[in-house]
């Protein structure tokens, strides 16, 4: 098994970590398991490594305890690849140092809630069309843990936002990041039609960062019809590598529109979303077509 080439202090988590997860490629196997890669060919047709590099590291991270593997076939026997509960709890590492990249290298360090269509966040987000989403469950309103793609719809809206002032107050200078005022409308215009969306057989599901009292105690308070979904741990975000932002202490979600076939397959990406009445229109215009 590979690994790093210097010795961790015993003493140092930082150290330790990097002694186990301390390489590039180690990561983005990690990124990818959490897309729902989990073959060792999908891995090194999307990593572009070699087949030598790839064993390596996949076996470092099951030797780790980060990635467990199963076999799906024998002669010659093949695996599938997952990430352990261990693995999973690096998913809010990667999400931050995407957000950091995002911000710092790809963006001018600015603060900000939402992306203009030609940067690299709204490109990587419609890159979303035409791939099939793995599935995640979250908490959720009702008290369950649900799959972010309703199995039981012709279509799944899923709305992400980046936080709700009830009941718990919005970090100091929200209104003065772009983007991120507006999630209380965006979740009163998607129930005002919510009719509308069954009677199309459309699921409507609402996805933030926040925590599943916070969302309940909204829900209640605004008499919302329509589940809303914790990310806390971050594994949609994750999952779909959405773009996300720090402020008040941890990452919130920009706010985004994905309608889901019941394939699972993307259909359909908003984002930016700079009007928010119109993006609940071409939600329910969109999944309606898609539904047909």
């Amino acid at each position: 098994m590979r690994r790093s080439s210097f010795s961790p202090e015993p003493d140092c988590a930082i150290a330790q970590s990097l002694g186990v997860i301390g390489d590039g490629w180690e990561l983005l196997i990690v990124r990818d398991l959490a897309r729902g890669l989990s073959r060792f060919d999908e891995l090194a047709e999307s990593l572009h490594i070699s087949r030598k590099v790839l064993t390596e590291r996949l076996n470092g991270l099951v030797d780790s305890r980060i990635v467990a593997k199963t076999a799906y076939q024998d002669r010659p026997t093949r695996y599938a690849y997952e990430l352990t509960p261990r693995g999973r709890a690096l998913l809010p590492v990667l999400v931050a140092l995407q957000d950091w990249g995002d911000r710092w290298l790809l963006g001018d360090g600015s603060l900000t809630g939402t992306n203009t269509v030609d940067e690299p966040p709204a490109q990587r987000l419609h890159e979303l069309v035409g791939q099939r989403l793995p599935y995640v469950g979250l908490r959720s309103t009702a008290g369950t843990t649900v799959d972010v793609v309703d199995p039981d719809a012709r279509t799944t809206v899923l709305f992400g936002y980046p936080a709700t002032g009830r009941p718990t107050r919005l970090p100091d200078g929200w209104e003065d990041i772009a983007g991120t005022t507006g999630c209380t409308l965006e979740n009163r215009l998607f129930a005002g039609r919510y009719g509308e969306f069954v009677d199309q057989r459309i699921a409507v599901r609402g996805v933030s960062t926040q925590r599943p009292d916070e969302q309940l105690a909204f829900a209640d308070a605004e008499d919302i019809p329509h589940l809303l979904l914790s990310d806390l741990d971050l594994e949609l975000a994750a999952a779909l590598r959405l773009p996300t932002f720090r402020a008040g202490g941890y990452e919130r979600l920009k706010r985004v529109v994905l309608v889901v076939g019941a394939d699972r397959v993307v259909q359909a990406v908003r984002y930016p979303v700079t009007d928010i009445a119109d993006a609940v229109d071409w939600a329910f215009t969109t999944a309606a077509v898609t539904a047909a």
